[in-house]
């Protein structure tokens, strides 16, 4: 038997209480996954550096675009293949490289060009679309739909910042710190009293309570002011504290039961000013993330978990007055996971030439970002190509199979 979100509301019509506008009502279900890999999908708000992550130190020209930014072994980046080295930030997640846990995908983009918006460029990532405002709700939100046996337990949109690319039609539980199910001692003894026939529901209740009581307190370092400005500064601002690794945790907690996607963001990539402090943070704290992720799962689900995390643009490929890079192009996505094919640096190489630039001013996309998504959900979950390139991704033609997946 499954308790659905509609069953679950209609049983708690009788008590009188709040228990329907509570968040935890939608992740209360017990069906089946409806396939066996998780999928991990992290927006890094901001606009990460591509060329100072993932260093092209084997092009000349890298050296005479960045006098301060200085790339390479020689600067204490690891070597990856000979030609790229991987910035110091995430020395941890070196391991994973070595057995081939870890990989990128250089010079890409999404189709957003020129205006260089955080806003607009973080919107069309999520829309997954060709322009804005062509489709409704997210790409993963549309692949959901596409699926058969998916419920609002299969993906989790997890944080206080909208996450645009689960908004849609298909069922998605959401979780954001200090959402809880308020209710009294007394009330709560009311509720096992009236369940106390319903095994099923007994269960749901008591799994909303827990998940009250062992809310994490992540800080407003999460949340979203109403006016741009304050969205600004809250992008380009890290979390707070450990809350990175906290929603990490929760997402492991998920993905190791019924739960077969988490999305969630982490703020702080904007690095117009002292970028090599900044920059080393920020990746230290992705780093926290895939290892907090990697442990919380354990062993055998990593082998069945893959880790995408994609900004909305790159930065510029000379660096600035200020020591940091301002917002750019063609950028880098980082894969992780037991189930990557990794150990591997994919995308054409444009070179970083004055006339390969892209504008003369910003690394050149050679490949779409949509592409490589899609071929981690059709993997993944099983999503034709078809509905991929028609429906999740409208307009895209995915190209050559990368293989990304064991």
């Amino acid at each position: 038997m499954t308790l659905s979100r509609r069953s679950f509301l209609t049983r708690t019509a009788a008590m009188g209480c709040s228990l329907a506008a509570s968040p935890l009502l939608t992740p209360v279900s017990f069906a089946a996954a409806p396939w066996e890999t998780r999928l991990v999908v992290i927006i890094l708000r901001g606009g990460m550096d591509a060329l100072d992550v993932v260093q092209p130190y084997g092009d000349p020209n890298l050296a005479k675009l960045r006098k301060s930014l200085s790339a390479g072994p020689q600067a204490g980046a690891a070597d990856l293949d000979g030609f790229y080295a991987l910035h110091p930030g995430l020395a941890k997640l070196m391991p994973l490289w070595q057995r081939g846990e870890l990989g990128f995908v250089q010079a890409v983009s999404t189709p957003y060009r020129d205006r260089r918006s955080h806003f607009d460029g973080q919107d069309l990532l999520e829309a997954g679309t060709m322009a804005l405002g062509t489709a409704d709700g997210g790409w993963l939100n549309r692949m959901l739909q596409q699926m058969p046996e998916v419920e609002a337990r299969t993906a989790f949109a997890i944080g206080h910042e909208r996450l645009l690319m689960l908004e849609g039609t298909a069922p998605v539980s959401q979780w954001a710190p200090g959402a809880g199910l308020a209710m009294s001692p007394q009330a709560e003894r009311l509720a096992g009293l009236l369940m106390e026939d319903d095994p099923l529901f007994h269960r749901a209740l008591n799994e909303a309570l827990e998940l009250t009581r062992g809310d994490l307190s992540l800080g407003d370092g999460g949340a979203e002011d109403s006016d741009e400005d304050g969205a600004m500064q809250t992008m380009m601002q890290p979390p707070s504290g450990k809350a990175h690794t906290q929603v990490a945790d929760y997402a492991a907690q998920q993905l190791s039961g019924d739960a077969r996607i988490a999305a969630f963001s982490i703020n702080g990539w904007d690095t117009h000013f002292r970028q090599a402090a900044g920059l080393t943070s920020a990746l230290g704290r992705l780093s926290d993330t895939i290892l907090t992720l990697r442990d919380g799962v354990g062993a055998p689900v990593w082998q069945k978990t893959v880790v995408v995390a994609v900004t909305e643009f790159g930065r510029t490929a000379r660096e600035n007055g200020t020591g940091g890079t301002d917002h750019g192009t063609g950028g880098a996505m980082l894969l992780a996971g037991g189930a990557l094919r990794g150990g591997r640096v994919l995308g054409q190489w444009p070179g970083l030439a004055e006339a390969d630039l892209y504008d003369r001013r910003d690394l050149m996309p050679t490949g779409d970002v949509r592409s490589h998504l899609a071929w981690l959900l059709h993997g993944a979950t099983g999503a034709t190509q078809r509905d991929l390139e028609n429906v999740v991704f409208p307009g895209l033609d995915m190209g050559a199979d990368p293989q990304l997946l064991l």
